[in-house]
């Protein structure tokens, strides 16, 4: 803070139907320094912390039309607002104190008002605001960084690639083997940090919500298929039997379609098939697209449907599942646990940066889909990702 800033003083918001209760607490707490506002019923309450988002609020239980409870529940159902905390002025027993707490209320106080306890909770939860406060502005400050940092990583990394490649084509001269051999080296290292870049940025986008998907239908077949075809020399490579099977459990093979991102779901295919080419010494790797209906509870995941027209064309549960088994090193029980948190690479000495994965599992989910892992250390493993599809019954 600089010499000629002043500091903040915290806003108080006090909401009472009773005008002399309102009196007494802007008398003990404007002692205090506090910016005081008052509010005499809820509705108005409501508006002015629209409005003006205050730093604390205090609340009575008890007011004609909106009470303390209701006040509290659509404070909390706000997601707009910052964290605010509310302090409930009751004077009834501990069960209105469990609920106000339960209805997200964060402090009580018994009426009739203590002035010295009052103050002390008043300054206990404006410690916690602040605190919240200091740690979400870290946070974002923390985003923009690492926002701001691969948009400037990725233009250079762009650039040199382009220039990489032109030498390698003898663009600007002819190149003896050991040169070739050398800039092959530095194209392949400079690629794996564009796409490290990459996976940063877009990790970025989805935790700040600032991903935006393009849906279409898309089958997922076809592009399994397509994204097999285009690694499939990273496992003749490695002398890997790299196998395909598409499976019609119950249904039909229009339903192999799904409304998602194509460009996204390739990415989560690319990410699970090449891990299973790289962490695959010898053996198979076999990619299964099963398509079957699903009326098990425990199977089921949401389908993003406008339902508010009962003549509407009424979808079922169903659903369509990629599994990618390989015969590779397997995964640690301990590892697998955390295997798709954001910056949990492996213990394997090929692991990455911990980020794939975790990409992977916001994209599935984004897609109203689940992504799960089944794996024995030394005999493989077998990732799955299940998606919903839609099947129209009139």
């Amino acid at each position: 803070m600089s010499s000629t800033e002043l500091p903040k003083i915290d806003s108080i918001l006090a909401v009472d139907d009773t005008p002399d209760n309102l009196l007494l607490l802007e008398a003990i707490l404007s002692e205090e320094g506090y910016d005081i506002h008052t509010a005499e019923d809820g509705i108005t309450a409501l508006k002015h912390i629209e409005q003006s988002p205050p730093d604390l609020i205090l609340l009575d239980v008890m007011m004609p039309g909106m009470n303390g409870y209701e006040v509290t529940q659509h404070i909390r159902k706000n997601s707009a607002l910052p964290f605010i905390p509310i302090l409930l002025i009751t004077a009834f027993d501990h069960s209105s104190v469990v609920e106000g707490l339960d209805m997200g209320a964060d402090e009580f106080v018994r009426k009739p008002v203590d002035p010295e306890e009052l103050l002390a909770r008043v300054r206990s939860l404006l410690r916690l605001k602040h605190s919240i406060d200091e740690r979400e502005l870290m946070m974002r400050q923390r985003e923009d960084f690492v926002s701001r940092l691969t948009h400037d990583l990725r233009t250079p990394l762009v650039a040199a690639d382009r220039m990489l490649h032109l030498f390698l084509q003898e663009a600007f001269c002819e190149l003896s083997p050991d040169m070739k051999e050398a800039i092959g080296v530095m194209v392949r290292s400079n690629q794996s940090l564009l796409q490290m870049t990459n996976t940063l940025l877009e990790v970025h986008r989805y935790d700040a919500g600032q991903k935006s998907l393009v849906a279409c239908p898309c089958n997922l077949w076809h592009l399994t298929c397509d994204v097999i075809q285009e690694l499939k020399p990273l496992a003749e490579e490695k002398n890997l039997d790299l196998k395909s099977d598409f499976r019609i459990i119950e249904g039909d093979d229009e339903m192999g379609v799904v409304m998602g991102d194509r460009l996204e779901l390739r990415r989560v295919l690319t990410n699970l098939i090449g891990n299973a080419i790289k962490f695959t010494e010898q053996g198979t790797i076999e990619v299964r697209v099963i398509v079957s209906l699903d009326d098990h509870g425990d199977n089921q995941v949401n389908d993003p449907v406008n339902d508010q027209n009962n003549n509407q064309v009424k979808p079922s549960k169903s659903w369509l599942s990629i599994e990618v088994e390989d015969t590779g090193t397997g995964i640690e029980w301990d590892d697998q646990i955390h295997l798709f948190e954001r910056f949990r690479p492996g213990k394997h000495r090929r692991s990455g940066s911990g980020l794939g994965l975790y990409l992977s599992r916001r994209i599935v989910e984004a897609h109203s889909g689940k992504i799960n892992v089944a794996s024995t250390a030394g005999k493989g493993s077998k990732f799955v990702v299940k998606l919903p599809v839609m099947v129209e019954h009139r």
